[in-house]
């Protein structure tokens, strides 16, 4: 959870400092978003390969390749802060370092987790990346004014360097005993669980679930500013819209899958999950009072991201004996995707008078009222209904 959330807040570190960091580098806002866009970029490109190696190599090897990129490159950006292509080149070896981390939370949670635990592991992973997406919003704008932002890429450098000898000192492979019953630990080769998943309905629908949902969430955490502004917010208003809705993601992820995995159920709450969301999008897209923005941004927040920790560990039990971390990269992979294709989108289509992007977030509403009709053709995982079945014994 350390390096999660700190990958995280290295990624989105100059998001809440724009403008600032497009005076101090001399450089135009595109050249700034370019600097969280490429960990988009770069997880299309590295995203499988990090998974075959987290199947193939295990968590040590795989995780530290990630922790020590994390650190290595946090620390250089610190120490390089005033030459914008040295920071470039900077995130990009952070970016290369996300996915190796990301990609293994499902494969912590099935290797040290039971399965009736497992969602609520996978919780406490997401719940670390929104931890890192908040802590980097909200710090980044205090430390810049204090210690400018050359002082504050130090000050990350040297957490990110304590973050990846804490992962190599304390982290272990697997438990001395297996929380799974013999024989579950077995998975299949890495491209043989590519094949067994491709060949999977609910998985299928999964896919175009994730494209949707996280796609949805990048491009409307991205433009929240450009959003509200036509309806005469501020910036100000905007950030803490934006921070809002990662508190209702942080408060989601403690709770629904935790009580998916009281209940032994994965579909229902995904559906709920979805079904939230799109309310929170339609307050978004139309809330004209700030009161109303804010418990949209919370209910999308809360609804969308708690989806997510759900959405991976019903991903990795459709889909056993495929390895987690193959399935949960794919996963993640769909959403960096559409991601991209969202944010540019939602560019191209803004009013040209008035730079409202109305259109385009109804576009969104449509196809996340589409993803709840496909969530309820999901079927739950026979994994769990086996573990379901055994604690009514």
């Amino acid at each position: 959870m350390f390096i999660v959330a700190v990958n995280q807040l290295l990624w989105i570190t100059f998001a809440s400092i724009t403008s600032d960091a497009v005076q101090f580098y001399g450089v135009s806002d595109l050249s700034i978003g370019l600097l969280s866009m490429i960990f988009m970029i770069v997880y299309i490109v590295i995203s499988i390969p990090a998974s075959w190696v987290i199947d193939t190599y295990g968590l040590r090897v795989a995780v530290g390749i990630g922790a020590a990129l994390t650190g290595i490159f946090g620390l250089m950006r610190g120490l390089t802060a005033s030459s914008y292509t040295l920071v470039l080149v900077a995130q990009i070896g952070i970016a290369v370092g996300q996915p190796f981390i990301l990609n293994a939370v499902t494969t912590v949670a099935a290797r040290w987790f039971p399965v009736r635990e497992r969602a609520t592991a996978s919780g406490l992973g997401s719940l670390a990346m929104y931890l890192g997406i908040f802590l980097g919003l909200g710090l980044t704008p205090f430390l810049t004014i204090h210690f400018q932002i050359g002082g504050m890429l130090v000050a990350y450098g040297i957490v990110s360097v304590v973050a990846a000898l804490a992962f190599f000192v304390f982290a272990k492979e697997r438990p001395a005993t297996p929380p799974c019953p013999a024989g579950m630990e077995v998975r299949s080769l890495v491209f043989d669980g590519f094949k067994q998943m491709f060949r999977q309905r609910n998985f299928l629908l999964l896919l175009v679930i994730f494209f949707v949902g996280l796609g949805a969430f990048n491009a409307v955490t991205t433009w929240i500013e450009n959003i509200v502004a036509p309806r005469g917010f501020s910036s100000t208003q905007a950030g803490t819209v934006g921070g809002l809705m990662i508190v209702g993601g942080i408060v989601g992820a403690l709770v629904v899958p935790s009580l998916s995995d009281r209940t032994r159920r994965r579909v229902p709450f995904i559906i709920l999950a979805l079904a939230g969301a799109t309310v929170g999008l339609v307050g978004i897209a139309y809330a004209t009072s700030y009161w109303l923005l804010l418990t949209a941004s919370f209910t999308l927040g809360f609804f969308l991201l708690s989806s997510g920790p759900i959405g991976f560990q019903y991903g990795a039990e459709i889909t056993y004996p495929t390895p987690e971390g193959t399935s949960n990269g794919l996963l993640l992979l769909m959403g960096q995707i559409s991601g991209i294709v969202f944010i540019f989108a939602m560019d191209a289509f803004k009013s040209p008078q008035t730079g409202s992007m109305t259109s385009s977030l109804v576009v969104l509403i449509v196809l996340m009222a589409l993803s709840i009709i496909l969530g309820a053709l999901l079927r739950e995982p026979k994994m769990f209904l086996t573990e379901s079945a055994k604690a009514h014994e």
